[in-house]
């Protein structure tokens, strides 16, 4: 098994994953000089030294429709890996084991898998895992990491993965990693919890984890969204505990924060029916400890990293700030008409981001490029 911390010493990461999506839509991006440009060259110049691609299983309806949210399937994440390698940058891999958003609300079994239970359903992890590492080994981009599902607090393939029956998320994580060791031993594996300040959380499910036949893992990850997951001072908390607890490696692997309040609604070009709104809302403010401005984006950016670079033992390795180029564009929204009847939500489906990207909604970089990139450990 291998460690991050032999590649970097301090990962400073973005998810990019809707990038294809938002460029054949038309989104640009310009550097600080105003000139339009690539946006991963533009990150990689701010710091940027590690890409999070997600993939989900089939995103997309029986009839063929789009999911949207990125649509990731393994076509267009094989593009963006091999556009992250090019650039020299760190690759990790986001197995959502979905066909579309897989968090701590929702946990929906592939279209494919949907009659599956128990062991079936193990075999079925492991074989997905281990063919979608052959065909990125394949194709020259082996990622560096692999995150073993997406925000698993409430477990994963539900109902049968559903928590608090920790022996079979147990099960279905163990065959996740080892599809991944079945390819190659060496790649540093994650699980992903999505509440990074709840302390009591994060330990009720890795001592489970641990108390059934585990597979051993690399990297714990955690997502940390400062409106819902509690104050800053919560989340190192949390990560010193579980590092002198577990010794594992640590990497806050989604982050965001907000910018303005302003709305983008004329950028969308949707009806106000159309369109979901901004996911940070008005009364949500107050809850913060930051200003939703550029400057408290980026002063909450620096206190992010300072945090991360605390945690004992330098088991601290970075962060991933998730969707940092996902600008309003129209025709780019979190879900399509076909993934809402998949989910069975009720939706609308607008762009819920834009205000939390470090993309101003025109494209242009924002103050906290410029503190993580001048940030050293």
């Amino acid at each position: 098994m291998g460690k991050i911390s032999e590649k970097f010493k301090f990962i400073k990461g973005m998810d990019v994953s809707t990038l294809l999506e938002l460029e054949k839509l038309g989104a640009r991006f310009q550097d600080a000089d105003g000139d339009e440009r690539d946006v991963l060259s533009i990150l990689q110049e701010y710091g940027t030294n590690a890409v999070r691609l997600r993939l989900w299983n089939h995103p997309y309806s029986q009839e063929g429709e789009p999911y949207g949210g990125g649509t990731n399937d393994m076509e267009s994440a094989i593009a963006l890996a091999k556009r992250v390698r090019e650039r020299g940058m760190y690759i990790l891999l986001d197995l959502q084991y979905s066909d579309f958003w897989a968090d701590s609300s929702r946990q929906i079994k592939p279209k494919a898998w949907a009659d599956f239970t128990g062991r079936r359903l193990e075999y079925a992890v492991y074989d997905h895992t281990l063919a979608v590492l052959r065909n990125f080994r394949t194709e020259g981009v082996l990622p560096d990491m692999v995150q073993v599902g997406n925000g698993l607090d409430n477990g994963l393939l539900w109902p049968d993965g559903k928590r608090p029956n920790y022996e079979n998320i147990a099960w279905f994580v163990n065959a996740g990693i080892r599809g991944v060791r079945a390819v190659d031993q060496n790649t540093p594996v994650m699980i992903h919890l999505e509440n990074g300040g709840n302390n009591k959380l994060c330990r009720e499910w890795f001592e489970n984890y641990f108390e059934n036949d585990w597979e051993d893992f690399d990297m714990i990850g955690l997502s940390y969204d400062p409106v819902r997951h509690g104050s800053m001072r919560n989340l190192e908390q949390n990560m010193k505990d579980l590092a002198e607890r577990y010794g594992k490696e640590l990497l806050v692997a989604e982050v965001s924060m907000g910018y303005t309040m302003e709305d983008y609604a004329k950028y969308e070009e949707l009806e106000p029916g159309e369109r979901k709104g901004m996911e940070i809302k008005k009364n949500m403010v107050k809850k913060m400890d930051y200003p939703i401005t550029k400057q408290g984006q980026a002063d909450f950016m620096v206190d992010l990293m300072k945090c991360i670079s605390r945690i004992p033992k330098g088991l601290g390795r970075g962060f991933f700030y998730w969707e940092p180029a996902w600008i309003p564009v129209p025709g780019s929204g979190w879900a399509t008409k076909a993934s809402l009847k998949y989910m069975k939500d009720p939706g609308p489906c607008g762009n819920k981001w834009a205000n939390q990207a470090l993309f101003d909604y025109e494209g242009r970089p924002l103050p906290a490029l410029d503190v993580i990139k001048k940030f050293k450990v």
